[in-house]
């Protein structure tokens, strides 16, 4: 099977990241695809590359304006600050032997090059600790999904237009709504371990927190909104976690019982925290970091999440 290919790339200008990228999928060992890259506004032009100006429009919008542009049987997305594996396209054409399979994709790993910090994100991202989410942070089964992330999505291209293409309004959490579209048709959606690209990480603590602050949001909303694949007990547990944790205070100044067993209680959960980094880091000098990474991202996706249970919609 050596369908046509667009490699479609949203990003807001042609940046180091979005050269990178496009450096990489020029060097991909498969040779049937297109390359269209999708900056706000610029006038660069690169050899070998459909570079089409969009305006200052949502990530979903870009993308549509990607699909619009491209001539492949299937498009294939990945984000401006990530970069595909050299068998990222060879590998992911083997699922779709299967006419049901109308979506591919896989990790996205954290780059050896990342910085101290990015490559703490990464950890926090990959451990068990955080769910189900953690294998598109790292390699392990192939996998039959219901929620493929954006920066490492194939998928045919009659099928996109059949469900409308991306939602052009959210972001976050668009790649959740495609999916969710697309499963609702009946169709399948594969994560397999060798379908990889390379995502730089937002570093911790501040650009982490704020990217997760982004991701319980969408997720709480579209778990109220649209179910689905968002209604999930995991996506649940932070929220219980903080609610637990707010209201066993507040008991614990009435019964000092209630306070042992909150102290237990935290302590377990430290040590769970401890467990899943040690079991993800081999530098020691992660460890704390990491580890510190893993409950402040609980905290704050799970607030997050609670906080768009309260609200009518989002703004982006």
């Amino acid at each position: 099977m050596n369908p046509s290919i667009s490699i479609i790339i949203a990003c807001k200008e042609v940046d180091n990241f979005a050269l990178e990228c496009v450096n990489h999928c020029k060097k991909l060992n498969y040779s049937n695809h297109e390359i269209i890259l999708l900056p706000d506004y610029t006038s660069e032009e690169i050899n070998g590359v459909k570079i089409v100006s969009t305006g200052t429009v949502t990530p979903g919008k870009k993308r549509n304006i990607g699909i619009a542009n491209a001539e492949g049987e299937l498009c294939a997305f990945i984000d401006s600050d990530a970069y595909p594996s050299k068998d990222w396209l060879r590998n992911a054409m083997k699922y779709f032997d299967d006419p049901a399979v109308v979506g591919v994709g896989g990790p996205g790993l954290t780059p050896t090059q990342d910085s101290f910090l990015q490559r703490a994100s990464g950890y926090v991202l990959s451990s068990f600790m955080v769910g189900n989410v953690s294998s598109r942070y790292k390699t392990g089964q192939i996998h039959e999904s219901d929620d493929i992330h954006s920066c490492n999505f194939i998928a045919r291209k009659t099928v996109l237009k059949e469900v409308a293409g991306w939602n052009e309004k959210y972001w976050s959490g668009e790649d959740t709504l495609i999916c969710l579209a697309m499963k609702k048709l009946g169709k399948r959606l594969i994560e397999a371990s060798d379908v990889v690209v390379y995502h730089h990480r937002k570093p911790l603590f501040k650009e982490h927190l704020r990217q997760i602050s982004r991701f319980g949001l969408h997720r709480g909303f579209f778990a109220k909104r649209f179910q689905g694949n968002s209604f999930k007990l995991t996506y649940f547990i932070p929220s219980l976690l903080v609610v637990s944790l707010f209201t066993g205070v507040l008991s614990s100044l009435i019964n000092p019982f209630i306070l042992n067993a909150l102290l237990l209680a935290v302590s377990l959960y430290f040590i769970f925290g401890l467990i899943a980094t040690l079991l993800e880091v081999r530098d020691v000098r992660l460890i704390l970091p990491v580890w510190l990474g893993i409950i402040a991202t609980h905290v704050v996706y799970g607030v997050s999440f609670l906080v768009s249970l309260m609200k009518r919609d989002l703004e982006r």
